[in-house]
């Protein structure tokens, strides 16, 4: 029975099984609907040639190929990271701020197309789904949105195999093990024997990072510098967004840096099982925590560090475009204008460790905390300060004791 009546149709296309059943399935439910696929490349690696060819194969009418990679870093990645928003302590968000971008390059599309819906591939359990919508929504408050996930009964990846030899979609030979995402910034891999927490992750699914056994014997040193907050700079080459995360890539996987095992919780209510790859990120990361230790005032740090988590549910939770997150910015933006500096790191088997940093706006003087004398602090002022800062507690015990407890 054909759906409510659509005349086109702006597709988050990939390339994969689900998204090359979409286009006929679009057309075929949609009483004929035109679909155009929408390909983003954000560093994925893919063969651009081959899905483009795919797409028409499949049904599409018309292919975008669309290179985001330097604005996903620049305007979504890097932002991120000087909040220093991680998810749950672990998962730094390499596929929650990936869709935004995404969304956003649909809706573009879409408007210049003239469709009236846009459709995705995210299945009806993960955060995905609300990723892309939520983006819509913010952006093109009238449009369709077409989710076929919800609505057709293919409930199997053989069901899907079926249903693209039956409309002549040509499909890839290789069965993956793992469900994985992949752009320049991360690599997920969930299911299969990852679904019991009780598996240790197998060191073979890894692609990007070496395992910790076969990383070197020998420390590797990399320092990495930043202005306000923002990496510019490898080992003392100036580098652009895209050129510094794949050296920091390249750095931290052969050291086996960067790989986490979360059990995390979704969005739609259920606690998902994941491995990830994120050498470069976990550097970057590690590096600008380490300035801001050196540029920030306790309270301003210990603050910046609550909004942090904040910020990180607010990217995870498809929020990208609400007024909060742009808020929160805003005060992110004024605590980096003095976390500028470098930072060097040691490398050793998995493992990052500090090895010294230095900024011009570094808070911190020698001349106060050093052990030797000093003409700089007067100690006996601490008996005032303490006896000030205690008084509360002191008043408290005065009237336990007046109570009788």
């Amino acid at each position: 029975m054909a759906k409510k009546q659509i005349k086109k149709v702006v597709l988050a296309y990939s390339g994969g099984l689900d998204t090359s059943v979409i286009i006929p399935w679009l057309k075929e439910n949609y009483d004929g609907c035109e679909v155009i696929a929408a390909c983003a490349d954000i560093g994925q690696g893919d063969e651009l040639d081959a899905v483009h060819d795919k797409a028409l194969a499949s049904g599409a009418s018309k292919v975008y190929i669309c290179d985001l990679t330097e604005e996903f870093l620049t305007e979504y990645v890097w932002p991120t990271l000087k909040a220093g928003a991680v998810y749950e302590d672990k998962y730094l968000l390499g596929t929650s701020f990936a869709r935004p971008i995404i969304a956003k390059k649909l809706v573009e599309i879409a408007k210049k197309e003239g469709a009236d819906a846009i459709a995705h591939g995210a299945t009806g359990k993960g955060n995905d789904q609300v990723r892309f919508e939520l983006t819509v929504k913010a952006l093109a408050p009238n449009i369709t949105l077409i989710a076929p996930w919800r609505e057709w009964d293919l409930d199997s990846r053989s069901a899907e195999i079926e249903y693209a030899k039956k409309h002549g979609i040509p499909i890839a030979t290789d069965n993956k093990k793992y469900s994985m995402d992949r752009n320049i910034w991360h690599l997920s891999h969930e299911g299969s024997d990852l679904e019991d927490p009780a598996n240790e992750p197998d060191s073979s699914m890894l692609l990007i990072s070496k395992p910790v056994e076969e990383a070197p014997d020998k420390a590797e040193y990399v320092t990495i510098d930043f202005e306000k907050g923002e990496p510019v700079a490898v080992n003392g080459e100036k580098l652009g967004a895209v050129e510094l995360l794949t050296k920091l890539n390249e750095i931290g996987a052969r050291n086996g840096v960067g790989v986490v095992d979360i059990c995390e919780n979704r969005l739609v209510g259920m606690k998902s099982r994941g491995v990830y790859e994120n050498p470069g990120g976990a550097l970057l990361y590690y590096a600008h925590r380490e300035l801001e230790y050196l540029c920030l005032d306790r309270q301003t740090y210990h603050y910046k560090q609550q909004v942090g988590i904040r910020y990180a549910e607010l990217v995870y939770d498809g929020m990208w475009f609400c007024q909060l997150r742009e808020a929160l910015d805003a005060f992110v933006n004024s605590t980096q204008q003095t976390v500028t500096g470098s930072v060097k790191l040691k490398l050793y088997k998995g493992n990052i460790m500090s090895a010294g940093s230095k900024s011009p706006y570094s808070l911190y003087s020698q001349e106060f905390v050093t052990f030797e004398h000093d003409d700089v602090y007067d100690q006996a002022d601490a008996t005032g300060f303490i006896n000030l800062f205690g008084l509360p507690l002191k008043v408290r015990a005065l009237m336990q004791e007046k109570a009788g407890k």
